[in-house]
């Protein structure tokens, strides 16, 4: 018994007069960066290298030699780190004459009030002091945990670069397919043209082929194919043309808006500088028209009538002998495609990655996404959604020439919409019948505006170039009192 009552003496040092566990030297972030490891999971490990590995090599008698009192301390350190404080209902029934028993008994007695975490840092330090194989054993399992760690991320890198090349193919199909119902659209077109045109010169065509070809009817086909064919060939060339010519006018007539403006500017600067003019202030929305736009236009259908004139425009004599231009057709404006998909979640990840692609629209407010035509493009395509509301939409072709191919984001409060309409009262413009102001670039509708549940999936939509411009999107929550919109988008263009 003097061994037993030497060892609790020993032990008794540990602990406070007052039966308050002294605070340890090293806390468990000291562990943590000296090991590697958590406290806890140091301790399981510290553990299972003290009782053995599953095949022996490491059992009591080959690695660590230990006395008969840092045995009863060990002992005595698990019973704290995992019940506390000594307890008679978690501590085992001894006998008397049971020596062993008594001594682990008496030493978790004499830890006192020592918590678990002092307890099993006292745990570590006895096994490493003891036993210089516990570090070798702990940085092995280290390297192990980091190597799993290293695989994980691995595996995790590799499939997103599977998703993000699945992603890409995708993207890439989709866009082939848009491409392909685009051409498809417009062999259709071009076949209504066609017949078209055909019919309205089939009975000129006819005669003139027989008058060329007579009792021949296989030249006669053949030649009235020929003057078809020619036929058409012109007319799209005129259409290309007119459609050049609009485009140089309006650049024109930009350049000599934005002078005067400037020139404006300037004068009401000098004579009035506290004053701003309406058409330069950067808070006001463009006023965009609206006009109806159709597969041909009005004016197209006109010529394409049977009875109507001659759709190919040529210079023809009037009464006198003079010779008068006939008027050239305008473009051709074709329809957008539009389309949705339901993977949201992922489309708003990937769209977050870019800042400038997340907007915040406030109620009563609306955004213009200002996209201009790139000279290496087809064809628009864009993608937008929102958190948990729906949104107005819609897209808009203004025919002017942009100095770069930077795309632009404008949000217009609800104090610049009043602005707006006190500037369309005094003009006296009806924007929803179309009226253009002078000063403004022409704008054609592809797309009105319209409430889209773009918060359940993805909206898309696709759109040929019609020819050199500036394709406005517009997103109108306008028609919320209360609630602001966070729209996610992307647009881009294909060859």
């Amino acid at each position: 018994m003097a061994d037993t009552d030497k060892l609790a003496n020993e032990v008794k040092t540990m602990t406070l007069q007052n039966g308050e566990s002294t605070a340890p030297n090293n806390s468990s972030d000291d562990f943590m960066n000296d090991w590697g490891f958590p406290l806890p999971d140091l301790y399981k490990l510290s553990l299972r290298f003290y009782k053995g590995t599953t095949n022996g090599s490491e059992k009591d008698g080959k690695a660590i030699h230990l006395t008969y009192k840092e045995k009863l301390r060990l002992v005595a350190y698990t019973k704290q780190a995992a019940h506390g404080k000594y307890r008679n209902d978690v501590s085992p029934d001894v006998g008397f004459l049971d020596v062993v028993g008594n001594d682990r008994r008496q030493a978790w007695q004499n830890l006192g009030d020592m918590s678990k975490e002092s307890a099993m840092m006292e745990f570590i330090k006895l096994v490493d002091s003891q036993c210089g194989l516990l570090r070798p054993y702990i940085e092995a399992h280290k390297a192990e945990n980091m190597e799993k760690i290293k695989k994980q991320r691995e595996a995790e890198e590799q499939r997103r670069r599977e998703e993000e090349e699945k992603e890409r193919k995708r993207l890439e199909e989709e866009a082939q397919r848009q491409l392909e119902m685009e051409r498809k659209r417009q062999l259709e077109q071009e076949m209504q043209i066609r017949t078209a045109l055909n019919q309205q010169t089939a009975v000129q065509f006819s005669q003139y082929a027989t008058q060329q070809c007579p009792g021949n009817k296989q030249q006669q086909e053949e030649l009235i194919r020929q003057l078809q064919e020619q036929h058409f060939q012109q007319y799209m060339q005129q259409v290309y043309q007119q459609q050049l010519l609009h485009q140089q006018q309006q650049y024109q007539q930009l350049q000599q808006n934005t002078s005067s403006a400037q020139q404006l500017q300037q004068n009401m600067s000098s004579a009035a500088p506290n004053t701003t003019t309406t058409n330069n202030n950067p808070n006001v929305t463009t006023v965009i028209t609206k006009t109806e736009t159709k597969e041909l236009t009005q004016a197209q259908q006109q010529q394409l009538q049977p009875n109507g004139p001659t759709s190919v425009p040529t210079e023809q004599p009037d009464t006198n002998g003079n010779k008068e231009d006939f008027p050239t057709p305008m473009p051709v404006l074709m329809p957008a495609s539009i389309w949705t998909r339901k993977d949201i979640k992922a489309f708003k990840d990937r769209v977050k990655t870019c800042k400038e692609n997340v907007i915040k629209i406030a109620s009563l407010a609306t955004a213009t996404v200002r996209v201009p035509t790139h000279e290496d493009g087809s064809c628009l395509f864009w993608e937008f959604s929102t958190d948990y509301y729906d949104i107005g939409f819609g897209v808009y072709f203004e025919w002017t020439v942009e100095p770069s191919n930077a795309v632009t984001v404008h949000v217009s409060e609800s104090s610049d919409e009043e602005d707006l309409e006190e500037e369309q009262q005094e003009n006296k413009v009806d924007v929803e019948q179309g009226s253009k102001q002078d000063n403004r670039p022409p704008t054609d509708e592809i797309i009105p505006v319209y409430r889209r549940d773009c918060h359940e999936e993805v909206y898309c939509g696709s759109h040929a170039y019609p020819g050199q411009g500036v394709y406005l999107l517009k997103f109108d929550n306008s028609y919320s009192l209360w609630r602001s919109k966070n729209l996610y988008y992307r647009v881009y263009y294909s060859r």
